[in-house]
């Protein structure tokens, strides 16, 4: 089993940063890939920034130029720095990992619990 614990969300005032962080435990052979959703209230989830298997990086087009997305892979620990937060980038911020838990078979998904993110105007 795998465990996604996500950091560093809270009330900022637009135009301010905030960093999070979701850490991986458990017991598993490799993370491929981590992702960042967000779901804001009454809206569907929907991707924020993912890191691939092949270190290939990607943003939805309301992230591209304000966040980043990195990896510490030896913390099995990914990061989403956000600048220039507006306040429609209020909500709760989800990790989710695909994990391999052998060298055979399809990878697994995990998901975490979130952390809060809101962005005062």
């Amino acid at each position: 089993q795998v465990q996604l614990v996500e950091s560093g969300g809270g009330l900022v005032q637009a135009g301010g940063s905030l960093r999070l962080s979701c850490r991986a435990s458990g017991s598993f052979l490799r993370i491929k890939a981590m992702h960042w959703y967000r779901q804001a209230p009454g809206k569907q989830r929907e991707l924020v920034a993912g890191s691939g298997s092949d270190e290939k990086i990607n943003y939805a087009d309301f992230a591209r130029g304000r966040f980043s997305i990195s990896r510490d892979n030896a913390k099995d620990t990914v990061f989403l720095q956000m600048n220039s937060l507006k306040p429609e980038d209020t909500g709760v911020y989800i990790c989710a990992a695909e994990v391999a838990h052998n060298f055979v078979g399809a990878p697994r998904e995990y998901w975490g619990q979130g952390t809060q993110v809101t962005v005062s105007s």
